[in-house]
């Protein structure tokens, strides 16, 4: 059992990239995977191209390869994929103008939210502070007869 499960981590990911899709070179395979790790499947969003068993991932995981065989360098692979796709084929998009919502959101969210607990705290302590007015002399004579009236001290 023991062996069992140390040979199940040490096998690791497996992938989607099927034997035929694998170039003979390894040395251009090597960089097709790592090419393919940074490539966002656009159909499953979160997976690369090598963990996605899509369709369409299939088809760009070939059409990497035959960038790769036609001589085009790493990055102009990448190039090719992103005019032809836009850069939401990039798993790691870089920063302009299009994506400054994608890498900016979370620390609005969280700033709108900071915000949110703030006014939410000083109204829940303004609730609950003392009046800032003092009782009037009939308040304060109703007040002790309504103690005297119930036996209250």
């Amino acid at each position: 059992m023991l062996t069992l499960g140390g040979l199940a981590l040490a096998a690791g990911p497996a992938g989607a990239v099927l034997p035929q899709e694998q170039l003979a070179n390894p040395k251009l395979e090597a960089r097709a995977r790592h090419i393919g790790a940074e490539l966002r499947c656009v159909v499953c969003q979160n997976q690369s191209i090598d963990d996605s068993d899509a369709a369409l991932a299939g088809d760009l995981r070939v059409l990497l390869r035959e960038r790769l065989l036609a001589g085009d360098t790493d990055q102009q692979v990448i190039d090719y994929m992103v005019a032809r796709y836009g850069t939401f084929v990039l798993l790691k998009p870089p920063f302009d103008i299009q994506t400054a919502a994608l890498w900016l959101g979370p620390f609005a969210a969280l700033a709108l939210g900071g915000i949110g607990v703030g006014v939410y705290l000083r109204q829940r302590k303004s609730a609950f502070s003392p009046a800032s007015d003092p009782l009037t002399a009939a308040e304060q004579e109703r007040l002790n007869q309504l103690f005297e009236a119930n036996d209250l001290p």
